[in-house]
């Protein structure tokens, strides 16, 4: 039966982890085994090997057939070394204490390679932990210089802005007291009041023109006014007289008293009329131009009022 010596694949996806078995050579990759030699683990630096020395070496004089990367292994851990000396004591060429003390001298130049590697790769983890912390340092320097510089910045804006404030609150202040000089010590606030004032008092007066022709409106309008209030109270006394006596006869003396009272309901309703329409016009005029003298209209009102006392006086005699 054929042997080897070869690696069993353990682990997950990325990250092998291999045993070091003995298997027939017919058999599957993670088939049937004979015997389990040690471990091998290449994902630590440098890769983690634990094998069974002698077990190893007895196999390898059976004439087992380890693979190539079995080979590497076990010549690294002196399995190969071992087996090579042991040949040599059984031909005869070296005795047992020869091959022993060979041996160890080979174990201990290996064994000082490995701790040369292993403290060179500390080395370079402490170099590379050392240059980090510097670059570290560095980026906080320079952090920490920008801080400082920022509020270096802010500290003389704000006092240059406290500076302006007091300069410009010192020139308003000059230049309130330079005006008060130039004014003969008043502010312009009161000058534009002063000013403001006298506006107010002109809008008030009126000429001799606009007078003349606010008294002739109104006495048109007064006029228009009565003879509208005649003819409506006309209207009205007729249209009543008609309703009241449509067909009735009329003796003479009757008539003419008829028509006296009619005169006079037409007389008082045109007075009542005329001086409710004075009366509205001369309030609109006065609540419109509260400081214009008196209109003419009064004599008018009057004189008409002669005139219509004369005609009533007529129609009495007649």
């Amino acid at each position: 039966m054929a042997t080897r010596i070869r690696l069993q694949r353990h682990g997950k996806k990325g990250k092998p982890f291999y045993h070091i078995v003995v298997a027939d050579q017919r058999s599957k990759r993670d088939g049937k085994i004979i015997e389990k030699l040690g471990i091998y683990n290449p994902n630590t630096n440098p890769a983690t090997i634990e094998i069974n020395f002698d077990g190893a070496v007895n196999w390898m004089l059976k004439g087992a057939q380890p693979s190539d990367t079995a080979r590497t292994i076990l010549s690294y851990k002196g399995v190969m070394m071992k087996k090579h000396l042991l040949v040599g004591v059984a031909k005869g060429a070296f005795d047992q204490a020869e091959a022993e003390k060979r041996f160890d001298a080979w174990m201990s130049g290996k064994e000082k390679k490995i701790d040369d590697k292993i403290a060179g790769l500390n080395k370079v983890k402490i170099d590379t932990a050392k240059e980090k912390l510097k670059a570290e340092k560095t980026v906080k320097e320079e952090k920490a210089k920008s801080i400082a510089l920022k509020n270096s910045q802010l500290k003389e804006e704000v006092e240059t802005a406290a500076a302006d404030t007091e300069n410009t609150e010192e020139t308003e202040e000059a230049t309130k007291e330079v005006v008060v000089e130039s004014n003969g010590g008043k502010t312009t606030t009161e000058e534009t009041k002063a000013e403001e004032t006298p506006v107010k008092e002109e809008k008030t007066g009126e000429t001799p023109a606009e007078e003349v022709v606010a008294e002739e409106t109104t006495e048109e309008v007064i006029e228009e006014a009565v003879e509208e209030a005649t003819e409506e109270v006309v209207e009205k006394t007729v249209t009543e007289e008609v309703v009241e006596e449509p067909k009735v006869e009329e003796t003479p003396a009757e008539e003419v008293v008829a028509e006296e009272t009619t005169e006079e309901v037409i007389e008082e309703a045109v007075e009542e009329a005329t001086e409710e329409v004075v009366e509205e016009t001369v309030t609109e005029e006065v609540a419109e131009e509260p400081k214009v003298e008196e209109t003419p209209t009064e004599e008018v009102i009057e004189e008409k009022k002669e005139e219509d006392s004369a005609e009533e006086e007529k129609t009495e005699e007649a």
